[in-house]
């Protein structure tokens, strides 16, 4: 028996449609999941099951790796990506699956060292590319993790 549409929880409503019928999700160019903008960690679980392929289990240990060095971090998914923050500072990392790799932002990233490889067009924002079959270095990246997290962020 199925819940009525305004009983579902956050992660329910953010993968299934209004009509209430369960679906897969619809997944955006380069493979990026269309999932409902959401404040909290349900919208981005959702997010990160609906990532395709290798990228569910990079998206689970990076998701880990941010909550292991920022245990209050604040999260919301807006414009089909995970945000993390923290309260009152603005947003210091967010995630996009792409066709080959996810891409990492950290929205403060010129700021951090050593600044992470890939440049933007945004000359604050720095990327870091996750490749399937390609060894992360996870000290380096939580390193990175706990410096943005410690400069005021990005406010849209």
């Amino acid at each position: 028996m199925s819940k009525p549409a305004g009983n579902r929880t956050a992660k329910e409503k953010a993968i299934q449609p209004k009509g209430g019928k369960a679906s897969e999700p619809v997944l955006l160019s380069g493979g990026n999941p269309q999932i409902a903008k959401g404040d909290g960690d349900a919208p981005v679980q959702a997010y990160i099951a609906a990532m395709p392929g290798w990228k569910r289990e990079a998206g689970r240990n990076l998701d880990a790796l941010i909550v292991r060095t920022v245990p209050d971090a604040h999260k919301a998914v807006k414009w089909n990506s995970p945000f993390y923050g923290v309260e009152g500072q603005g947003w210091f990392l967010s995630f996009h699956c792409f066709t080959r790799y996810i891409k990492v932002t950290f929205f403060r990233g010129s700021a951090l060292q050593p600044v992470p490889p890939v440049a933007s067009k945004d000359e604050v924002a720095r990327y870091v590319h996750i490749h399937e079959h390609e060894a992360i270095d996870e000290a380096l990246l939580s390193d990175w993790i706990r410096q943005a997290a410690a400069l005021p962020g990005w406010v849209p």
